[in-house]
């Protein structure tokens, strides 16, 4: 039985793509059914085959898990794609924080802390151990001021979205198998107009 979380997802995956198109230029629709950002695989983004156990560069191993925890909610598997946990998107972001100034990186790893105060403060617990129900609660929360954040967990939760699409429309899961993408494709005849009115 599906939960109530993914019937009622912290975001869709239409609204991802919405968040995602508003920083890069965009594909034609796809399949006649979606909007794909432009991005293409980076050397470094998520794939599907994992070769090493991964080792972050920036987060911890608490940090990470409540990353990938998090991700997930944001987009999780539904009944066309997996969501971001199997894209990988904790190592992107992982990759991205690390690389990033002094002030963002403080953002992410303050904001980690802040909201697994917060769930300690309302459930007695992490967000790690919490149910489903309540993390999902508990981003509900945090995401109300999107856009204008007024504390520290909304302001990561504006982060860890953005990121989260990024990384997951980046991913060969988020690419190949949600936008269905298949690359260019060599067109061996151009039959050209087909409607009588355009005849000659």
């Amino acid at each position: 039985m599906i939960s109530e979380h993914k019937e009622k997802k912290i975001l869709s995956r239409r609204t991802a793509l919405k968040t995602l198109a508003g920083t890069v230029v965009a594909f034609p629709i796809l399949n006649n059914r979606t909007v794909a950002a432009a991005l293409h695989i980076h050397p470094s983004a998520p794939t599907t085959a994992a070769t090493e156990p991964f080792e972050p560069k920036f987060f911890t191993s608490a940090e990470n898990e409540l990353v990938n925890i998090i991700s997930d909610l944001i987009i999780p598997t539904d009944e066309k794609s997996p969501g971001a946990r199997e894209a990988r998107v904790n190592e992107f972001i992982d990759l991205m924080i690390s690389e990033s100034e002094g002030d963002e990186q403080a953002i992410w790893r303050d904001g980690l802390r802040a909201v697994n105060q917060e769930s300690s403060k309302q459930f007695g617990k992490g967000f790690a151990e919490a149910s489903e129900d309540q993390q999902t609660s508990l981003l509900e929360a945090i995401s109300q001021n999107e856009g204008s954040p007024e504390n520290l967990p909304e302001r990561f939760f504006d982060h860890i979205k953005r990121r989260t699409i990024q990384g997951y429309y980046t991913s060969e899961i988020g690419i190949h198998q949600d936008l269905e993408y298949k690359g260019n494709q060599v067109l061996l005849e151009f039959e050209g107009c087909t409607h009588p009115e355009h005849g000659a």
